[in-house]
């Protein structure tokens, strides 16, 4: 079997090769056929994998009780994008943005300034990047406040920055 029908893809389908000096954020709005959910980190796009029952629980917890006690001035976002820099346009699970922060319907992504909390639930696959690649990111482009949460014993564990 192929590595294109591994993924359900046709056998003709062409992965995206990256340009010299890597993928921008700018890109994520113009490749065709990625995958939901795609970041980008430090140039290279990241795939995410299926969601465990822990994490789209406690992602769904978390974005319902932010909603229900942020103030007026802030919006709640589910799996949104945020433009740190040229190279970097994580998702975050949840976000805690300035209300009106969004330019319209169409918009893709908020920038780092406008994030108020950035909130990252671990999964298998994204343990390094979630401690260690993404606090630093979201510190260094001004995001003044990050959750991970961690699943220990059936139980979110939740790490403030």
């Amino acid at each position: 079997m192929s590595a294109a029908r591994d993924y359900g893809l046709d056998d003709d389908y062409q992965w995206p090769r990256p340009p010299e000096g890597g993928w921008t954020a700018d890109d994520l709005d113009k490749l065709p056929n990625l995958p939901p959910h795609t970041e980008l980190i430090d140039g290279s796009l990241v795939f995410v994998s299926p969601q465990t029952g822990f994490h789209m629980r406690t992602v769904r917890l978390l974005d319902l009780a932010l909603l229900d006690q942020v103030p007026d001035e802030f919006d709640v976002y589910r799996e949104f994008t945020v433009t740190l820099d040229r190279d970097n346009r994580p998702e975050p699970d949840v976000l805690v943005a300035r209300a009106g922060a969004d330019t319209g319907p169409k918009d893709t992504r908020l920038l780092p300034e406008d994030v108020i909390l950035a909130v990252e639930v671990v999964s298998e696959d994204s343990v390094a990047r979630d401690r260690e690649v993404k606090p630093r990111k979201y510190a260094a482009a001004g995001i003044v406040h990050f959750w991970r949460v961690e699943q220990n014993n059936g139980l979110p564990n939740v790490y403030v920055y």
